[in-house]
């Protein structure tokens, strides 16, 4: 296959909420790359600091477009779409409502419904990257007992999950389903990349990732994902005319007692440290996830991306 430099310049994608660290980190891929974006945002601040991150480069800047995006605004979902080929989108909760809850559900749910449906009257979409997360896939009641690994065709229990308030989950859960039924229903070309915990330097134990990391951790279905790694599989998905379907997407699984303290310590620092004579090896958890749908995608994936 040739690089994709020796191609016509890819057409214009949109990425919703461009302000995360998800999609700021995509945004910047995707210039690289040589698509134009438009970049959709729920603040004015937002566009300001969008605005300084393309300014180092007159090449970015030109190919930018910033959209003031509101996920309960239709009419603003279709203006930032609009000429745009593919949209990569991943739910950012409103300033004004950060943390997760009962109502977030209703709210990432609505977003989801109005983003797909916006997508389904832009005649010029071709693909959407719905970002949903392996929270939507784990939480069942019989984890323990079950035969097979999960993988992308499992599905967390909602009752499960709104038993257990665990909102992340369920959110996550609602939202994809919604999206998947819509898009089904209005044949919009989706595929969805369920990534694990995100790790960063912002990542506290407040994540409503980890409501139950300890029932996960002894499961072995305790991951995580770089967020490099995590923008590579975007891509892959959205590059790759053979992707289909939901898409595991995580680089590290903690099944280790050293695992499991070394992400104790980064999420509470005041952690204790492990005993040097604490026996390691005999506590290993089986790990009971899979990726690999995702990762036999990228592996042709990664090969363009030495060529570029």
């Amino acid at each position: 296959m040739a690089p994709a430099s020796l191609h016509e310049p890819p057409n214009a994608v949109c990425v919703m909420d461009a302000s995360g660290r998800l999609g700021s980190r995509l945004l910047r891929r995707l210039l690289r790359r040589g698509y134009s974006v438009h970049a959709a945002v729920q603040s004015e601040g937002e566009i300001d600091r969008l605005k300084e991150l393309s300014s180092s480069s007159p090449d970015d800047a030109e190919r930018l477009k910033i959209f003031r995006s509101d996920p309960f605004d239709y009419q603003s979902i279709v203006d930032a779409l609009r000429g745009c080929s593919g949209l990569f989108y991943a739910f950012e909760p409103p300033q004004d409502q950060p943390s997760y809850d009962e109502y977030m559900t209703e709210v990432e749910v609505r977003a989801a419904h109005n983003v797909l449906e916006a997508c389904a009257q832009t005649d010029t979409i071709d693909k959407v990257v719905f970002t949903s997360s392996v929270t939507a896939v784990v939480w069942t009641d019989d984890r323990k007992s079950q035969e097979s690994d999960f993988d992308e065709r499992h599905w967390s229990n909602v009752n499960l999950c709104r038993k257990y308030k665990l909102w992340h989950a369920l959110s996550k859960t609602l939202a994809e389903k919604a999206a998947w039924a819509l898009a089904m229903d209005r044949g919009v070309n989706m595929v969805s990349v369920n990534g694990g915990l995100l790790m960063g330097p912002d990542l506290s134990i407040a994540h409503p990732y980890l409501k139950g990391a300890a029932e996960m951790y002894e499961d072995g279905v305790l991951v995580t994902v770089d967020v490099d790694f995590l923008v590579d599989a975007h891509l892959c998905v959205f590059e790759d005319v053979s992707s289909y379907g939901r898409y595991l997407c995580f680089n590290h699984i903690v099944n280790r007692p050293e695992d499991a303290l070394k992400l104790a310590q980064m999420l509470t620092p005041s952690a204790p440290s492990m005993p040097q004579s604490y026996d390691q090896e005999l506590k290993i958890i089986e790990q009971r996830i899979g990726n690999k749908k995702l990762n036999k995608l990228m592996v042709d994936f990664e090969r363009g991306v030495q060529v570029d």
